[in-house]
């Protein structure tokens, strides 16, 4: 159960990097007309951080699901 709550944590602070690693311009500003340069595409290391904030709001939500379960 340690080992669980550990990961968890682990997973929460590197989501937290993560998103603020992430550029401001691809932020919801942007989704709701914040942004003037129009289309955003992703290339290099911030596809690399998007895919990675992806995979790690996955993980944690995952871990949230297992300590619901295993209390």
């Amino acid at each position: 159960m340690l080992w669980l709550t550990t990961l968890h944590i682990l997973v929460a602070i590197a989501l937290m990097v993560a998103i603020l690693l992430q550029s401001r311009s691809a932020g919801m500003s942007s989704a709701f007309g914040g942004g003037a340069e129009g289309f955003h595409v992703r290339r290099g290391s911030e596809k690399r951080i998007f895919q990675a904030t992806i995979v790690l709001a996955t993980l944690f939500i995952l871990t949230s699901l297992a300590h619901l379960f295993i209390r």
